[in-house]
Parts: C-alpha cells; structure tokens; sequence
C-alpha cells in the first residue's frame, strides 16, 4: 500500500464547541466538510490539517488516523492476505468515500480510504 496523506482523527464530545480550538487559535481555518459526527479543519495554505470526530457513523470504532490511498482495494486484498484483524469492512460510504478500518499489531484502529476524486 503507498499512503499519499494521514489525518489525525481527534476524538470530540462536540464539534461545533471543539471549533474554535482548533480553526481559530490552532489557525485551521478551512473546514473541509462537516457532517454533523466527524469534520475537517485544515490551514489555509493546505499543508496541515486534522479531523474531528464525535463516533463514526457506520464502523463500530474510531480510528485514530485516516491514511488516503489511491488504491483502497488493493490495501484492503493486502491486509487480508498479512493477516490483520478488519475491524470495518471495505465499504462505499453513502458521503462519497470507499474505506475500510484495519487494527494495527499496537491496537490502533486505522481508516484507510481512497476519495473520489
């Protein structure tokens, strides 16, 4: 699997209290998206970013990071064949992504997911 970007994914009780934190004085100023459980702030030169999240919708755990690939099927048949526990199968979201989560030997949950472009 090659990873084109990883997003830290902040557990948060509210999204819209939570806001100002991190658009305001952490300077993430661009929301991405926001559906209402998990939402992206990102800089405004486009080089940092990070997601909060309240539960995911359909998985049933968070992730801790979200890594981007432009391969998610590929990386899916991969930690199959290694292995790994698949905490949430390789699914097309109803907002627009194809992802899956994946627990890593450490205990962390990992969402991989490819965007449509």
């Amino acid at each position: 699997m090659q990873a084109r970007r990883v997003t830290a994914n902040l557990r948060v009780a509210d999204i819209e209290a939570a806001k100002s934190f991190y658009s305001g004085y952490l300077g993430l100023s661009t929301e991405e998206f926001n559906l209402g459980w998990v939402a992206r702030f990102t800089s405004p030169d486009a080089t940092t970013n990070v997601q909060l999240v309240t539960g995911d919708a359909t998985a049933p755990e968070d992730s801790v990071i979200s890594v981007h690939t432009d391969d998610v099927d590929g990386a899916y048949e991969e930690a199959q064949r290694l292995g790994y526990e698949i905490v949430h199968p390789i699914t097309t979201e109803p907002w627009g992504v194809r992802r899956f989560f994946v627990r890593a030997p450490d205990g962390n949950v990992i969402n991989i997911v490819a965007h449509r472009e």
